[in-house]
């Protein structure tokens, strides 16, 4: 079904690094089962960058790759969801999976923080790539995957 997943989140230079981290640990940890960030320190990569404009940003990333994982952390999403987000998650659907099967979406990273899970339209969140299995390689299907996963 879910191949592997994909998260990623930018902590800008005003921004306290250890609160973003915190909000992708939530994912994390509830893909992994476990909580706290000294649990998720191997799944994290740290990455320092520049900005067009000489500013600097952190990138935290992370990839799940155990069906369980990616598994767990689909089922959270969804359940954690409001009622709301899960109809535009639905109602987007086709826009949200690519032509390589990577279903897209973007997530609050403050209300992360906070312990929820509220789709975001922002470039600044938490953005989560499930890659969908098909095989052989088929759109149709991989939307009736992320239909039965997320809908």
């Amino acid at each position: 079904m879910i191949h592997y997943i994909n998260l990623r989140v930018i902590a800008h230079s005003t921004e306290d690094l250890s609160r973003v981290r915190a909000a992708l640990d939530f994912f994390l940890g509830n893909a992994i089962g476990k909580s706290g960030n000294t649990v998720t320190d191997e799944l994290v990569e740290v990455t320092d960058i520049e900005g067009h404009y000489g500013n600097s940003f952190v990138m935290l990333s992370s990839q799940i790759a155990r069906k369980s994982d990616c598994a767990k952390l689909a089922r959270f999403i969804r359940e954690a969801m409001s009622p709301e987000d899960v109809e535009s998650l639905c109602n987007e659907m086709p826009d949200r999976l690519d032509d390589e099967q990577l279903f897209h979406m973007r997530f609050d990273k403050q209300a992360a923080f906070l312990g929820k899970v509220v789709l975001s339209s922002s470039s600044d969140a938490i953005t989560v790539k499930a890659k969908i299995a098909t095989y052989p390689k088929d759109r149709l299907q991989a939307g009736l995957i992320v239909e039965e996963l997320f809908g």
